[in-house]
């Protein structure tokens, strides 16, 4: 029988970069405003050659993990969770385009006293206008996320869309089906039980995927507004977006195929398959 392992008190932060640039800058200044307490960082790297992580590496509460390869974002953030000693319980998983306001951090943590069965704990991401993203969203079951897919860009007030995104609730603190992968708190004895982030996943729907299984093994993932951050978005995807949009209808399928399995969802899924390939190609082709 496998000992449990058991974890210290201190907060350890994991951030996965690819051509980060100066934002990467940015993030490590206004973390240092974000909580009191000493926290260690690290640069999980795939394979950047901008300099910015070596550079981040200059700081003493920096390490840099250099991966060699661009393997994804739950694979590059597993290898950074695994780079800190048992002494790390809470680990935050973050993009590196991500500013903090000033006691972001330490709120998340004062949220994750108060939710003994907490697992992830994501706070209010907000763009640059001030527009809050809905990062607190539904499990997308199969008629909701087929709802989505296909007329979210058509139609971006359908029924589906707004059910799935949790557009009309409001941010109050509460429970998720999960939580935006661009930041999470992770109480490392939860993120730890399931495996981490399912590296079959290369880029989306790894946080969906694991917010899933979270709630399977009895945790929770907690939503709290109380605590916010400003997220820049799309910085190192937009290297290479028709790479990303493939990666994201992959991964889609991925998570659809997973939970429905037999030979009576066989031809549903090569139709959904098929769907998700044509609106790659209409989607490159407007691109």
């Amino acid at each position: 029988m496998t000992e449990q392992r058991t974890y210290g008190d201190r907060v350890g932060v994991v951030t996965v970069t690819y051509f980060p640039g100066e934002t990467l800058e940015k993030f490590l200044d206004t973390l240092d405003k974000a909580t009191d307490r000493d926290v260690h960082v690290v640069v999980a790297d795939n394979a950047s050659t901008d300099g910015a992580p070596e550079k981040a590496a200059e700081r003493e509460n920096v390490t840099l993990v250099s991966i060699g390869e661009n393997v994804g974002y739950g694979t590059a953030a597993n290898r950074g969770v695994a780079a800190l000693d048992d002494s790390y319980g809470w680990v935050v998983v973050v993009n590196p385009d991500l500013e903090w306001e000033p006691g972001s951090l330490d709120a998340l943590l004062e949220v994750a006293g108060r939710w003994p069965r907490g697992a992830a704990f994501g706070p209010l991401i907000h763009d640059l206008d001030g527009t809050v993203y809905p990062s607190a969203r539904l499990l997308p079951s199969f008629g909701r996320g087929i709802g989505h897919a296909v007329f979210s860009k058509v139609w971006p007030g359908n029924p589906w869309t707004r059910e799935y995104r949790q557009e009309n609730a409001a941010p109050t603190e509460r429970t998720s089906g999960w939580l935006s992968g661009s930041c999470q708190l992770f109480r490392r004895e939860a993120f730890d039980s399931v495996g981490g982030f399912d590296t079959r996943y290369f880029m989306y729907f790894e946080d969906v995927d694991l917010g899933d299984r979270l709630a399977k093994a009895g945790w929770q993932n907690v939503y709290a507004p109380s605590s916010s951050v400003m997220h820049i978005g799309g910085h190192s995807t937009a290297r290479a977006s028709a790479k990303m949009l493939r990666a994201h209808h992959s991964s889609a399928y991925r998570y659809l195929a997973d939970r429905h399995q037999g030979l009576l969802w066989k031809p549903v899924l090569a139709a959904v398959k098929l769907g998700l390939a044509l609106r790659v190609k209409l989607e490159t082709r407007k691109g």
